[in-house]
C-alpha cells in the first residue's frame, strides 16, 4: 500500500514563500512521475505542478509558472513544492498525488491513483 503524507502547510503572508513535502511508502518510489495538485473551497481540484521519476521533466500550471518549483530526493521518498511569492489566490488544500512510469497526461488528476491526505496553505493579503 502507497502512503503519500503532505507537511509543510500553513498561513503565511502575500509575497512570502513556503515549502510543502510530500513523503511517500514504498520502494518504487523513484519510478513514478509525482504531482501536486490543490483546491480551493467552493473550486474543483487543479493541477499545480508535476515532475517525472528522474526530475529531468517537469510541468506547471500556467497561474505558479515562475513563482513554484517542484523537485526530488528518490533516496529519502520525497517530492518537495517549493512556494514563493505567494498570492492570496493559491490559498488551498494542496496534495501531492502519485502518478505513472511514463510522462504523459500530467496535468490531469485521473493519471494519478494515489493521493496524500492534504495540507493547508493560507495566503493573508
Amino acid at each position: 500500500q502507497v502512503q503519500l503524507v503532505e507537511s509543510g502547510g500553513g498561513l503565511v503572508q502575500a509575497g512570502g514563500s513556503m515549502r510543502l513535502s510530500c513523503a511517500a511508502s514504498g520502494r518504487t518510489f523513484s519510478s513514478y512521475t509525482m504531482g501536486w495538485f490543490r483546491q480551493a473551497p467552493g473550486k474543483e481540484r487543479e493541477f499545480v505542478a508535476a515532475i517525472n521519476w528522474s526530475a529531468g521533466n517537469t510541468a506547471y500550471a500556467d497561474s505558479v509558472k515562475g513563482r513554484f518549483t517542484i523537485s526530488r530526493d528518490n533516496a529519502k521518498n520525497t517530492v518537495y513544492l517549493q512556494m514563493n511569492s505567494l498570492k492570496p489566490e493559491d490559498t488551498a488544500v494542496y496534495y501531492c498525488a502519485r502518478g505513472g512510469v511514463t510522462w504523459g497526461s500530467v496535468g490531469s488528476a485521473s493519471s494519478y491513483r494515489y493521493w496524500g491526505q492534504g495540507t493547508q496553505v493560507t495566503v493573508s493579503s
